[in-house]
């Protein structure tokens, strides 16, 4: 009768493991083919000429999203001159962010910029402002609601060692007028380094959704949302507990395991899955993941681009105009160089 029990117990054991698996989405992308440099959208390399025409002789970052039909890319510590006999940030005619956009659908050949944001003088100019106890403000992404663009910030109180930064704060800021103005309203803050220092936006069925990590390359990922009509109202958000949208943020929990930096997200049709793309600094290399639901369960980690190839890469930032098939468009930053490079790679599928 103890072996019959005892046999049951593993048959019963059994099925449910296989229930598990079966519950399990099995990844569909099975590799990155064709990873290439395709223009440098920054630089006095770019076709944009952006130091003669802007004043941008370097620039990083650049995420990207549309508002009518106009891209609108946002960039980092922006300097003018000056730079650094051994590459990287610094220089003079220092910004701490500016603002460009485009109407260039053809991406196999780069982005031709239409203008920046600027000054009198024409000199691309930072469109939100640090306060007294800010090193930087840096936009970490933007999303457009009807006319009215958002741009996340993260307003850096000290950088650390390679890869490690803290925050004052995070938060919102906001334009009516196509980006020449912009307001950031003191209560639309996230206090302090939290989890939404950083971010990755998705306007999704009526909700805008946040993707966000500390600041810095090694925390995890975690989500939140609210109504698209409600993004300055911190008291309207929500975040994802594993089962649930609940309204403490201390009850968020990792949809993505660290470490993670900066970040995007977007829909796949080729796929038919939600795919993150990010900088995994410990595996020296940019990788991308996809999952069935914006909450997951998020595949392992591929790698997208290998360090291998572009030394000290890092910024991964999807092209909302060309995300959705086969091959993906996103910008890449490298440090040397310190300038942004739109790139591209073919997604590889299970046929099954």
């Amino acid at each position: 009768m103890r072996r019959l029990f005892i046999l049951l117990v593993f048959v019963l054991m059994g099925s449910v493991n296989m229930i598990l698996a079966q519950d399990e989405p099995v990844p569909v992308l099975t590799g990155i083919a064709d990873v290439e440099f395709i223009e440098w959208v920054t630089g006095p390399d770019s076709p944009n000429q952006t130091d003669v025409n802007y004043g941008v002789l370097s620039t990083d970052l650049g995420s990207m999203f549309d508002m009518n039909g106009t891209l609108y890319i946002t960039f980092g510590d922006t300097f003018g001159c000056c730079r650094p006999a051994n590459g990287g940030g610094g220089g003079g005619q220092w910004r701490n962010n500016v603002l460009a956009y485009s109407t260039d659908r053809d991406l196999e050949d780069g982005i031709t910029l239409d203008g920046f944001i600027t000054d009198g003088r024409g000199r691309a100019r930072a469109v939100l402002r640090k306060r007294f106890e800010d090193v930087t403000i840096i936009p970490t992404y933007g999303i457009a609601v009807d006319d009215r663009m958002y741009l996340h910030y993260m307003a850096v109180q000290r950088w650390g060692a390679p890869g490690h930064w803290t925050l004052n704060r995070s938060g919102w800021g906001y334009s009516d007028d196509s980006g020449e103005t912009w307001t950031q309203p003191p209560e639309a803050v996230w206090e302090g380094d939290t989890n939404f220092g950083q971010a990755a936006l998705v306007e999704h069925e009526g909700y805008i959704y946040i993707f966000g990590i500390h600041g810095g390359r090694y925390g995890g990922v975690m989500l939140g949302r609210t109504p698209r009509d409600q993004v300055l109202d911190m008291s309207a958000y929500t975040y994802w507990d594993g089962s649930d949208w609940v309204s403490d943020l201390d009850a968020a929990v990792e949809i993505v395991p660290g470490p993670v930096g900066e970040l995007s997200v977007a829909w796949n049709d080729f796929l038919g899955r939600w795919i993150m793309i990010y900088l995994d600094e410990p595996r020296r290399g940019l990788v991308i993941r996809e999952a069935p639901e914006m909450t997951g369960p998020w595949s392992e980690p591929m790698i997208l681009v290998d360090s291998a190839d572009f030394p000290s890469l890092y910024g991964s930032y999807l092209h909302p105009w060309g995300s959705d098939g086969e091959t993906i468009y996103f910008n890449m930053s490298q440090w040397g160089p310190y300038n942004v490079m739109l790139m591209s790679a073919r997604l590889v599928r299970d046929e099954q």
